[in-house]
C-alpha cells in the first residue's frame, strides 16, 4: 500500500504516506467550498507534475555530472468547468543564472522531464505547457 487517506471534516483530508510516514493534508479550494488553507487535490496534482519532471531531470543530471541545486518550478493549474477539472498546466522551470550547459545537454534535460511518469500519466486532454528558462 502507499497511502492511506483520512477525512478529518470541513473538506479536508490527511494522507500518510506509509514508507515514510510523513503527512500531507489538503483542503477544498475557496472556490469550491472550501477554506484553502492547504494545497487542493487538484493543486497536488499539478504540483506532482513540476516535482516529477525535477526528479527525473535530477536523476539524468547526475548522470551527467550536472548539479541542478536551486532550480525553482513555477506551477499554474487552470481549472474548466463542467465538468469542474484541471484543464491545463504551466510548468515554468527557472534555472540557476550559475549554470552553464550546452544546448545538446539542455535537450537531454528536457527531454526527460517531459517523459516523467506523471507527465505521461495525465489525460492528453489537460494541455501540459513547458517552459526552460535557461
Amino acid at each position: 500500500m502507499t497511502s492511506q487517506i483520512i477525512y478529518k471534516g470541513a473538506l479536508r483530508t490527511e494522507a500518510t504516506h506509509l514508507q515514510s510516514n510523513t503527512v500531507i493534508e489538503t483542503d477544498a479550494p475557496t472556490d469550491n467550498q472550501g477554506k484553502g488553507e492547504r494545497f487542493s487535490p487538484t493543486d497536488l496534482l499539478a504540483t506532482s507534475l513540476g516535482n516529477c519532471m525535477m526528479t527525473i531531470m535530477g536523476i539524468k543530471a547526475r548522470d551527467m555530472n550536472v548539479d541542478l541545486e536551486g532550480t525553482k518550478i513555477d506551477i499554474n493549474k487552470i481549472m474548466k468547468a463542467e465538468p469542474r477539472r484541471v484543464g491545463g498546466i504551466k510548468v515554468a522551470f527557472h534555472f540557476p543564472a550559475s549554470l552553464q550547459l550546452n544546448d545538446k545537454q539542455k535537450t537531454i534535460l528536457e527531454n526527460a522531464a517531459r517523459t516523467c511518469p506523471v507527465a505521461k500519466s495525465i489525460h492528453p486532454d489537460i494541455e501540459q505547457d513547458i517552459n526552460f528558462n535557461w
